[in-house]
């Protein structure tokens, strides 16, 4: 098995209404894999389907290897946070995860074991009301790992999380992905998931625009040169040479943004050089991936 999650055509409809048409994508086993788009896209049925809470209209699937119509033989080696979690606000986070694994009949010894995975050691005998909302969701990712299993599933872990909660969710995802979890993880926060994943299945309106490795998506892009001239009175006169050097440009905050390869970068220092322009920065940068979304969803 080199698949995680397999997916053919798959589709869901609610009478007219498409919330996912024909998504074919695969995530290969131990891959960081974010799942991204916007709001209604798609994402939240898609992994409803996967973890058999709903049935798909079209298409098919497999989950390590099981058909997604038979959910019982992938299920308990599957993960999942969605929604945000659900505790016992008077119970304490082990007390909450001692319940999850008497209920799971799952080994109590993993509670403590767990506690320390996702952060909460020594904040494990505190009342879950008393903890912050980046403590609520590490406890739910506690619980979702209760089964010790082969694939983590999660529906928008860092929302409405604070920075310093989105960075305690990040560095997480990293280490279980390390130790082997293959991670599943949707998003709506783009900046995220370039940090931490490497492989994407991005949506759009319930259609799947892309599906493969981050860095193959980014370096497909079209680099740009970013120059600078000392004296913001050169700005005019530096634009006429790269327009003389046929590249498309736009100002941006008194420099050029320059839709040109890395290396075109010292075609223009020497051309701006030989005009009497002395360039105080000069960089070459790829599009983030939320400018790439954005620039692959235009008009769709």
């Amino acid at each position: 098995m080199t698949s995680a999650i397999s997916v053919t055509d798959l589709t869901k409809t609610y009478g007219a209404q498409t919330a996912l048409s024909h998504a074919t994508f695969d995530v290969p086993v131990g891959a960081v894999c974010g799942f991204v788009g916007p709001n209604g896209s798609g994402k939240t049925t898609t992994i409803r389907m996967l973890l058999g809470l709903i049935s798909p209209s079209a298409g098919t699937g497999k989950v390590l290897g099981s058909s997604i119509s038979e959910p019982e033989h992938y299920l308990p080696y599957v993960g999942a946070l969605i929604e945000g979690p659900a505790f016992y606000p008077a119970l304490s986070g082990r007390e909450n995860l001692n319940v999850l694994a008497t209920l799971g009949k799952f080994p109590k010894e993993r509670v403590g074991q767990l506690l320390e995975t996702v952060g909460l050691g020594s904040r494990g005998d505190s009342k879950f009301k008393t903890y912050s909302l980046g403590m609520k969701q590490r406890l739910g990712i506690a619980a979702a790992l209760l089964p010790n299993p082969k694939l983590l599933i999660l529906d928008e872990p860092t929302n409405g999380l604070d920075p310093s909660g989105i960075h305690e969710i990040r560095t997480l995802l990293r280490d279980l992905a390390q130790a082997g979890t293959t991670v599943f993880v949707s998003s709506h926060l783009l900046s995220e998931i370039e940090m931490i994943c490497d492989y994407l299945v991005m949506l759009r309106s319930g259609n799947v625009i892309f599906s493969g490795q981050t860095h193959e998506l980014l370096a497909a892009q079209q680099p740009v040169v970013v120059a600078k001239p000392e004296n913001v009175d050169d700005l005019g006169a530096l634009a006429e040479i790269v327009r003389r050097l046929e590249k498309e440009f736009s100002a941006v905050d008194g420099a050029l943004e320059i839709l040109a390869p890395q290396s075109w970068a010292s075609t223009l220092n020497r051309s701006a050089f030989e005009s009497g322009i002395t360039l105080s920065w000069l960089e070459t940068k790829l599009p983030t991936l939320e400018e790439t979304f954005f620039d692959m969803t235009e008009g769709i």
